[in-house]
């Protein structure tokens, strides 16, 4: 469980540095983004390694309602996600649309898994999404709207979403994870 919860600090602190101690973060420019990277990927693998490795008391497992509701949700995260980067529609709406997209994906993950591995992970990476957003808000209160995007931009990012869940589909199946029941 220690290496869990040192790759989700490892993915955390480097993420809320820029808001938890911005002079510092402005020193450093862009010279720390290599860094940065190597942390989080670093991150990462412990956060694999930790899950894989941990036990813990089991709560609930999944059922075919809640695997349903958990496919539903990934979905939309994984939306978002594309929606973000290419500034859809829904951007306009809603101001942190990755960070609300991993607050879905792990509500999504811990509807099925009720263990405490999947909370300490799950749960801690909900936990980092809602701060960064309070985070963010707080140091940047004002915030403008992108402007209005293309259709194409809309169809893009419905056809990406399509592929990157079945791509991801595809690897929980491979690694004996089927996220259909």
């Amino acid at each position: 469980m220690i290496w869990l919860i040192l790759g989700l600090l490892l993915w955390s602190l480097p993420h809320m540095f820029k808001r938890l101690a911005p002079e510092a973060r402005a020193r450093l420019g862009d010279r720390a983004r290599g860094g940065v990277a190597l942390v989080l990927v670093l991150s990462i693998v412990l956060m694999v390694i930790g899950y894989r490795t941990a036990d813990g008391p089991v709560w609930w497992g999944r059922s075919p309602a809640t695997t349903g509701i958990n496919n539903l949700l990934v979905l939309i995260a994984v939306y978002l996600f594309a929606a973000s980067g290419l500034k859809t529609r829904i951007t306009r709406s809603l101001r942190h649309p990755q960070l609300t997209a991993v607050s879905l994906w792990a509500v999504a993950h811990l509807l099925v898994n009720g263990d405490l591995p999947s909370f300490v992970l799950f749960g801690g990476l909900l936990v980092w999404a809602l701060a960064e957003m309070a985070l963010i808000n707080r140091a940047e209160p004002a915030w403008t709207p992108p402007p209005p995007a293309p259709r194409a931009k809309e169809i893009r990012a419905i056809v990406g979403t399509v592929i990157v869940y079945a791509v991801i589909a595809g690897i929980h199946t491979l690694l004996g994870y089927n996220p259909f029941g």
